[in-house]
């Protein structure tokens, strides 16, 4: 299978969860957390990246070169963790420290909903 066909793939399976998700009366732009996050002192129960709605193409620019700054050249930004990570940081006025400090699977889940985001059918 080519990476074309797995990136489709994937979209295909998001926005079928984006369908169930609304369905259901969910946010599919909340992400709720098992277990809360402490940060500065506060926790967290839910990551709200509804502010996606309101990215415009100069704020993914402005995070493509600072990126660029950081040594990051990947060919597709948009498909990295770590761009994906800075796109819920400005989405959700939470700092990018937050975000880096996530466990795994939920970073994870972060990059799949901004992905979902990024490639739903308008």
């Amino acid at each position: 299978m080519s990476e074309m066909e797995k990136m489709n793939e994937k979209m295909k399976k998001m926005e079928e969860l984006e369908t169930t998700a609304k369905k259901s009366g969910k946010n599919p732009y909340v992400i709720m957390l098992k277990e809360p996050v402490t940060f500065e002192g506060k926790k967290y129960d839910c990551i709200d990246l509804t502010g996606l709605d309101d990215i415009r193409a100069a704020d993914m620019i402005e995070i493509n070169k600072r990126l660029a700054g950081r040594g990051n050249s990947e060919t597709f930004n948009e498909n990295s963790l770590e761009y994906a990570l800075h796109m819920a940081a400005a989405a959700s006025s939470l700092p990018i420290e937050f975000f880096e400090q996530l466990k795994g699977n939920v970073a994870i889940r972060v990059k799949a909903c901004v992905l979902l985001f990024l490639y739903k059918q308008a």
